[in-house]
């Protein structure tokens, strides 16, 4: 059913691994068993770079509540020069990541590039993280968004359960879960077709922003300054909240060595995600304020349903459903990517072997799929939803600072590594700088719940040498993962697999077999 890229050895016919080439022998044959090269295809292309990188930055903030902002800037005119010069910035770190990837090509982001940069311990710590804390918190948090939004329009008149939102979300969270282990090519199809759905959700607040414009609808963009919040925490909390809603920007990176010519089509796919990006954002907010008053703005808990309320009448109802399905293809695109971080990590030695293993079939990552499905549901059922937003936050900016300064390095420790593309100096410090800043704010302005973030953090130090350094384990412990590996080992291709192939989707969505076995 699977198999796993790593170290070639001889292996019985349902397995191959390493990256080595060869033929599975006959049923019948006396010869010894050769080697199969079994990766993950290329099947990533630039539309479909794109749609990644779009599709994840793209969730329900600018739809929701893009307030942070305009409540810590004071004013329409700072509020709109923070979304530009935030745009700019997550650019800037977008083209470090572009330079790492055609120099580095290998997936895994922020933790390939930390490992060749700065070793394994920093590394293992990034993934560590990622598997506990980040990974299953960002998925939480924009499919709580998808599961309110869908309900929406059922629940106009009243308030929605907390249970229909999480029994929804569940369903939604479980269904990207099965469409990513059992096809690569129908997850990013869906994530092209879920990308342009946000660009025509987003064309929708446009367009009779712009038709307002022309009408002269410009009386709250006068005196466009006045008011702006002068504090020492009110512009850098705004950076702060404009730079999250970027974030997603990096995903690509982490599904490298399924991107078809990555020399060219990686730097490109960020260009036009960003500029696409920067442009809709600081466009949308413009015609939110064509419409809206600052005020209105603040006390809006949906800021794209009350602009479309003034001004569509009834198809207002439609825009709850764009909105849910932007929140999908971000959780589609985060886990297609974030998957082959662990699978990669799992190859380097740093997770369980069996993270590594690719469907013989369907060639995709399947158990680094899975593994985030128990971890978020924990997260959905037991978290707040701002204590996870900190949670997350605080992590995520460290080791990005952290990987782009490994760009700085590698400069000076591999002067002759081949860099097709290569950035001016300035924006990584620039840019490693601001992640490490913004860190430095989370922890200032939530102590306690990023306090608890940064422990999670420092939990993965112990880990390290527990599970990877000490080699002196207990005999029980290995016969146990021996066992469990003998067990994978004699999977087979045919009846054999396809029970597990059945168990694995039946045990995850139970009510969506029929459907999904079809893909």
């Amino acid at each position: 059913m699977f198999r796993k890229p790593a170290v070639p050895t001889v292996t019985n016919r349902s397995y191959v691994e390493g990256q080595s080439n060869g033929r599975l022998p006959s049923m019948g044959s006396k010869e010894p068993v050769r080697e199969e090269k079994v990766v993950l295809k290329k099947k990533v292309t630039l539309l479909r770079g794109v749609s990644i990188i779009i599709g994840t930055i793209i969730g329900a903030g600018i739809f929701i509540s893009p307030k942070g902002i305009l409540e810590n800037t004071g004013s329409v005119g700072m509020s709109l020069v923070v979304w530009t010069v935030c745009g700019i910035l997550s650019l800037f770190g977008a083209l470090c990541y572009a330079e790492l990837g055609t120099c580095i090509k290998k997936s895994g982001g922020h933790y390939t590039y930390i490992l060749e940069a700065f070793g394994p311990l920093p590394a293992f710590v990034r993934v560590w993280v990622e598997l506990l804390v980040i990974r299953p918190a960002a998925t939480a948090v924009i499919s709580l968004a998808f599961g309110r939004h869908i309900l929406e329009p059922l629940f106009m008149q009243c308030e929605i359960p907390d249970l229909a939102i999480k029994f929804i979300t569940a369903v939604g969270i479980t269904v990207v879960m099965v469409l990513n282990s059992m096809s690569v090519s129908w997850s990013a199809r869906l994530q092209i077709f879920l990308t342009f759905c946000k660009l025509v959700a987003i064309l929708i607040i446009i367009v009779p922003g712009v038709m307002q414009l022309i009408k002269g609808e410009i009386q709250h963009f006068k005196k466009a300054f006045e008011g702006t919040n002068t504090s020492v925490m009110g512009l850098p909390l705004a950076f702060y909240s404009g730079m999250y809603a970027y974030s997603g920007w990096f995903y690509l990176n982490f599904v490298t060595e399924e991107v078809e010519n990555p020399e060219k089509n990686i730097p490109l796919a960020i260009g036009i995600s960003m500029v696409t990006v920067t442009l809709g954002y600081v466009l949308t907010n413009i015609a939110y304020f064509t419409t809206i008053s600052p005020e209105e703005l603040l006390s809006s808990n949906a800021v794209a349903v009350t602009f479309a309320e003034q001004l569509m009448g009834r198809f207002s109802l439609a825009v709850p459903i764009f909105v849910a399905l932007s929140c999908f293809g971000s959780m589609n695109g985060g886990i297609f990517a974030v998957s082959r971080m662990f699978y990669v990590a799992s190859r380097e030695g740093h997770l369980p072997e069996i993270l590594s293993m690719i469907h013989v079939r369907k060639h995709t990552p399947l158990p680094a799929v899975i593994v985030l499905h128990p971890l978020t549901m924990i997260m959905l059922f037991t978290s707040e939803l701002e204590d996870l937003l900190n949670f997350l936050s605080f992590a995520r900016w460290l080791f990005i600072g952290l990987a782009v300064a490994g760009l700085i390095y590698l400069r000076y420790k591999c002067p002759d590594m081949p860099r097709p593309f290569k950035v001016p100096l300035f924006i990584p410090a620039l840019f490693s700088f601001t992640c490490l800043f913004m860190a430095a704010l989370s922890l200032g302005s939530d102590p306690l719940n990023t306090g608890i973030g940064f422990v999670i953090t420092l939990t993965g130090v112990p880990a390290y040498y527990l599970f990877i350094v000490w080699d002196k384990k207990p005999k029980w412990f290995r016969k146990i993962v021996g066992k469990s590996k003998h067990f994978l080992k004699k999977v087979q291709y045919g009846k054999k697999s396809r029970v597990i192939d059945y168990l694995i989707v039946r045990s995850l969505v139970p009510w969506t077999y029929k459907t999904v076995i079809l893909v």
